[in-house]
């Protein structure tokens, strides 16, 4: 038997291999409004939001130039990205549509509702926002009853703050 781990563990961020640092910098910080918090040079920065020393870190270290891997290959499914109220991601949904950039599913899974797209070399990214606890659907016997349906993407643009 396994002893559990803490309650509280979070996932603190994620790192990627990016072809191009600046165009990278242009998705996560001019798209998505990550703000930088530390750059070196043409090989690595970090970005973060609120303040924090940095949720996604993008180097070019073996990867300058690069190509994604090729469908068949073992790597990053997508990193998703949580977003504190519907209304952000609403926001968020706005900024991708601004830029020109096609989502590639929008889902509600009955706890969240989740959009997802590629970042500028192929890595998946998912930005959604989970509905409160009380809310997740469950089944007869109290368990977790994860959906995934459709999701009505005029209604969460009419969340938007933004204009």
């Amino acid at each position: 038997m396994t002893t559990p781990i803490d309650p509280q563990t979070r996932i603190g961020h994620v790192h990627l291999r990016v072809a191009d640092l600046d165009r990278a910098l242009n998705f996560y910080c001019g798209v998505l409004g990550f703000a930088l918090t530390q750059r070196y040079g043409s090989q690595a920065a970090f970005v973060s939001a609120g303040g924090y020393h940095h949720h996604i870190g993008l180097n070019t270290w073996d990867s300058a130039g690069g190509t994604p891997p090729p469908p068949g290959h073992t790597g990053l499914y997508h990193v998703a990205i949580l977003y504190p109220t519907r209304a952000a991601l609403a926001d968020a949904l706005a900024r991708l549509d601004g830029a020109g950039i096609a989502l590639s599913g929008a889902s509600d899974h009955g706890v969240s509702e989740a959009l997802y797209l590629d970042d500028p070399d192929r890595n998946g990214v998912e930005l959604y926002w989970d509905r409160p606890e009380g809310e997740w659907p469950r089944d007869e016997a109290g368990g977790l009853k994860m959906v995934t349906r459709r999701l009505d993407l005029a209604a969460l643009r009419a969340a938007a703050t933004r204009p």
